[in-house]
């Protein structure tokens, strides 16, 4: 895999997690469904391939049409952030009806 279809890939895995962790109408299964994708990426991001990518993207190496929203240094950190955000809430409301 080049260093550009992995950025896609992590891309691609960080805007569905987004589009599940940020919809307010996400359903518990839909939640369940992206906590694989959620961990690869925080693997991802905490490893060394995130930070290659990242500075190949500051040093200029990369396509300038690259979308690469998940090289930005809080990218994924706020995704991660929502996330348990979403799941505190959810657990909350879980409480709350018992």
């Amino acid at each position: 895999m080049t260093r550009e279809d992995r950025i896609l890939y992590y891309e691609s895995l960080l805007d569905r997690v987004a589009s599940v962790v940020r919809n307010p109408e996400s359903t518990q299964d839909e939640i369940e469904a992206v906590r694989p994708l959620l961990q690869e990426l925080e693997r991802y991001y905490t490893g060394p391939e995130w930070k290659a990518d990242y500075d190949a993207d500051a040093a200029g190496d990369l396509p300038r049409d690259l979308k690469r929203g998940v090289l930005s240094e809080d990218g994924i950190d706020d995704v991660l952030h929502d996330f348990r955000d979403l799941e505190d809430r959810l657990n909350g409301l879980k409480v709350q009806k018992l």
